[in-house]
């Protein structure tokens, strides 16, 4: 096997298919990446028996052939080499990397032992353009549970319904829900749990104006965009019913200016420990919010917001980390809190023009 390709498009091909190197198996082929080269086109491969990746990219194919290599180490050295040609050259044993002065000879895995890439039969599939889905991805996927034991809490919910595609996460102390209209060629029905950090991986590629397909299997998910595909498992069971947690109306409802709000916030939490929670005191009648918190033996803090509020006044504690992961996720330029009582969850709203909402439990008032 021999091949020629740049070193940035061979650091970028790495980047994206070495998120599915294994990294605890007691097989070494699965910590490594096998590479195919045939007719002027690199195919690389990796997996860790649940997630597979596969990506495609153009080289300078002299010999065409296949290997696995290390990936941990074949990594480090293609993102140590100098921004210029790299050449790569290999038989059964080893390959030998060479770029400007520098060399490398590394030994080899047998190839015919790498897991060969799943064959998956698909019965249902969405195509969302890229920015849109990137989009929607980050305001949800921060809010998944970290939590193993409950893993269908570690997943977002993806849905399309009456050409309608929402993306929910919830860890049971908070929830996000966003949503967005599709155009009439992708009306249809999608509904799948999908891993919360494996969303985040895919919106985190480089942008480009392919759009992402995500097609479901029996137990499966695959995801193609661009020159890669993605095979993952999907998560098994039943997604809690969020739209019961949500209110049919409000008690008070304030709107205020997402900047001063994350600023003020983020000076509020500067005495707290994440024990310690910022507290709204909505006042109708003066039109303003009073954020403070106080911290024993420490000291306390408070700022006063103006705000356009309606309603009842109203008092309602939240954790301030739960508070700014919300509150980042919102690029317009008002928020909407509304609020039932000092016990009952918050939600947080983004103008019209953006549909996320954000809901928090409140902390209780000492």
């Amino acid at each position: 096997m021999k091949f020629s390709i740049n070193q940035s498009e061979l650091q970028n091909a790495l980047s994206i298919v070495m998120k599915g190197v294994s990294t605890r198996s007691t097989l070494p082929i699965l910590s490594g990446v096998y590479i195919q080269a045939r007719n002027d086109s690199l195919t690389m491969q990796t997996t860790d028996l649940e997630l597979s990746i596969q990506y495609t990219v153009d080289a300078l194919v002299e010999e065409e052939g296949e290997t696995v290599v290390p990936g941990k180490l074949f990594g480090e050295i293609i993102k140590n080499l100098p921004d210029a040609a790299v050449h790569v050259a290999g038989n059964e044993e080893a390959v030998v990397v060479t770029c400007d002065a520098a060399s490398f000879s590394l030994k080899t895995l047998d190839p015919q032992d790498f897991p060969g890439f799943p064959a998956v039969d698909v019965h249902q599939s969405i195509n969302i353009p890229f920015d849109q889905f990137s989009s929607m991805v980050k305001r949800v996927a921060r809010v998944v549970s970290k939590d193993e034991s409950r893993a269908i809490l570690t997943g977002v919910l993806i849905t399309l319904e009456d050409k309608l595609l929402k993306m929910v996460a919830t860890d049971s102390y908070r929830l996000a829900v966003t949503e967005a209209e599709v155009p009439d060629d992708m009306a249809g029905e999608f509904n799948a749990v999908i891993a919360g950090s494996f969303m985040q991986d895919i919106a985190a590629l480089p942008k480009t104006d392919e759009p992402v397909s995500l097609s479901l299997a029996d137990n499966q998910i695959v995801v193609k965009y661009a020159n890669t595909v993605f095979v993952n498992r999907r998560i098994e069971g039943n997604f809690p019913n969020y739209k019961q947690l949500l209110p049919d109306g409000y008690v008070t409802r304030a709107a205020l200016d997402v900047g001063h709000l994350v600023a003020a916030v983020k000076r509020a939490s500067l005495l707290s420990n994440t024990a310690t929670p910022v507290k709204f005191d909505i006042n109708i009648d003066s039109q303003t919010t009073l954020l403070s918190s106080t911290a024993q033996d420490v000291g306390s803090t408070q700022e006063t917001l103006a705000c356009e509020a309606e309603g009842e006044d109203v008092e309602i504690a939240f954790n301030y980390a739960y508070l700014l992961d919300g509150l980042n996720a919102v690029t317009t330029g008002k928020v909407y809190l509304e609020a039932q009582s000092s016990m009952k969850p918050g939600i947080f709203k983004a103008e019209e023009s953006e549909n996320f909402l954000y809901l928090v439990m409140p902390v209780r008032i000492s």
